[in-house]
């Protein structure tokens, strides 16, 4: 059976997805057809259907429930760090200032719009916002991805999304940003398998992180190397990606919460609700 899997091109999404392209996984009678784009695309596409599964901006996952479900694994959080939005460091923002972010669905996106309303925004390939902000397209900027660990001099952080985060959420909860979602036309029993293979994937990369890390350089399929990219993976590609936890459970209803208060989102919902019930399996064969 082929399965249709996209995932951004940056460095925690193709970790935590070559474990099972390099073949260390049995994927059983599954073929993976992947394709990497950048996460505003991948959210566009997610709100057309277009593939099984997808990686997604948490931010806009409520835009997709009915038709997708949530994966526990493959999962990207922050601790204490996230995007950041930067400018230069002789400039003072003001109040309707302008700014390129990543994408109308992103995460990052949601937030700032609850957090800056009076900012005029433009949206940007995230590659391009660092040249924006230094050329003076715009007065700001927010960085993701391996952007954020490797900027200019000449730029500075106005306001890191996590001191964001923790401001609208009112507590020290991990910062929700992206994770997979499974098109719900497929079988049940086949989701399920699908996600435990994903799950598997994700394990087995950290396991064999070193010995990935250096073959995911020699095949050139990521943009940093050497220490910055074992610094970004140790941010977002670790042991706490493999299965949702319940402090991140709680981090997503939160951000859900957030986005619903503030008209974002039609309906108020719970992650609990929208994750594949693992017990299917087990019930069926009672």
């Amino acid at each position: 059976m082929t399965i249709t899997l996209a995932h951004s091109p940056d460095a925690d999404d193709i970790f935590m997805y070559y474990a099972i392209y390099f073949g260390w996984i049995d994927t059983k009678d599954y073929s993976f057809e992947n394709s990497a784009l950048d996460i505003e695309t991948l959210n566009v596409e997610a709100l057309k259907g277009t593939y099984d599964v997808s990686a997604v901006s948490f931010g806009m996952y409520p835009l997709i429930k009915d038709e997708y479900a949530l994966l526990r694994t493959a999962i990207s959080f922050g601790e204490g760090y996230g995007p950041k939005l930067i400018r230069k460091k002789e400039a003072k923002l003001k109040r309707n200032f302008k700014v390129a972010l990543s994408g109308k669905h992103t995460t990052n996106a949601l937030l700032f719009k609850i957090y800056y309303p009076q900012a005029r925004i433009v949206y940007k390939n995230f590659l391009d916002i660092e040249a924006a902000v230094l050329s003076g397209e715009v007065d700001a900027g927010i960085l993701i991805h391996e952007s954020i660990l490797n900027f200019d001099t000449s730029l500075e952080v106005e306001k890191e999304l996590w001191d964001i985060w923790l401001e609208l959420a009112g507590e020290a909860l991990p910062l929700p940003l992206g994770g997979m979602a499974i098109r719900r036309s497929l079988p049940l029993n086949r989701a399920i398998e699908i996600e435990d293979i994903l799950t598997e994937g994700v394990r087995v990369a950290n396991e064999r992180k070193v010995e990935l890390s250096q073959k995911l350089e020699a095949h050139n399929l990521v943009r940093i190397d050497g220490k910055m990219l074992e610094k970004y993976l140790d941010m977002y590609a670790s042991d706490e990606s493999v299965s949702l936890s319940e402090l991140q459970i709680k981090a997503l209803d939160k951000l859900f919460e957030i986005g619903y208060t503030h008209g974002y989102f039609d309906d108020k919902i719970t992650t609990n609700e929208y994750l594949i019930p693992k017990d299917y399996n087990e019930l069926r064969t009672k």
